[in-house]
């Protein structure tokens, strides 16, 4: 029987079959405006009704959230302004529409909630993130009230001071 030399690397089954890097951030893309632009009240998490394409795209990370809002029509809500920019490889018989509203699934008790929020007192709704959640793409949408210009310098004066604050601890 031959054995090994102590210098010879012994087989692993492991080592020949090398397997990708799984992507643990589920994140499609993320609204940064938004937290700058807004005061953030009450967030919800709602699905979104795409084409293949557009579930393709996100796949590959093409969307952006910075422009977009969220609309209440008919008693539905509405994902308005999104870009989701088609792949070259998209098929030929399909033509995209890379900035066509897309309709949210919510519950009836959290539309309701939202529908009273922005008729009566005034709210807005805005899309903070996209992300996957069990396969199905989510986005997360922010009751929100808007920011004047004092209020932006204030939040931003907070969190200089806050980040001056951390230096000062970690250097003593």
């Amino acid at each position: 029987m031959l054995k090994p030399s102590n210098n010879a690397p012994m087989y692993n089954a492991s080592m020949a079959t090398k397997k990708k890097p799984q992507n643990n951030n589920n994140t499609i893309a993320q609204n940064r405006k938004a937290r700058h632009e807004f005061f953030i009240e009450d967030k919800f998490e709602a699905g979104l009704v795409l084409e293949g394409w557009e579930v393709k795209s996100l796949r590959e990370g093409k969307v952006q959230l910075s422009d977009s809002y969220v609309l209440i029509r008919n008693g539905e809500a509405w994902l308005a302004n999104a870009l989701i920019t088609a792949l070259k490889t998209a098929s030929t018989h399909i033509v995209p529409r890379p900035q066509r509203d897309r309709k949210l699934l919510l519950n009836h008790s959290e539309l309701n909630k939202l529908i009273g929020a922005v008729e009566r007192k005034g709210y807005t709704l805005i899309p903070l993130s996209m992300y996957w959640k069990r396969g199905r793409a989510k986005l997360e949408i922010a009751l929100a009230k808007g920011k004047q210009t004092h209020d932006k310098r204030a939040t931003l004066k907070d969190r200089d001071w806050q980040r001056d604050k951390e230096r000062l601890f970690k250097n003593n």
